[in-house]
């Protein structure tokens, strides 16, 4: 995990502190870090089959930005244990 300077303060519109446009992840409020999260789920396909590399690369990292805040904000989040290996193990039996 990296640590922010004073010169990476977070800057509500622009500029995110990963030098990407954008609204800083840091800012957000829950309600719109889950929206911003959820669309940019949503067209991950688009950008990767038809975006140019530029929108993919800024597609990924965006997403990266916004999944490291969510993981930063909630890092006691329920975990599904249907997610886990030992849950795809129990449904394979």
């Amino acid at each position: 995990m990296t640590t922010t300077g004073p010169a990476e303060s977070p800057s509500p519109q622009g500029v995110s502190a990963g030098g990407a446009m954008g609204v800083d992840p840091r800012v957000l409020e829950d309600e719109d870090l889950f929206r911003e999260l959820r669309h940019l789920h949503e067209t991950r396909s688009d950008a990767l089959f038809h975006g140019s590399d530029d929108a993919l690369e800024r597609h990924t990292s965006r997403t990266e930005e916004l999944e490291r805040e969510y993981l930063e904000r909630f890092p006691d989040r329920h975990i599904d244990p249907e997610r886990l290996r030992s849950g795809a193990r129990m449904r394979g039996l």
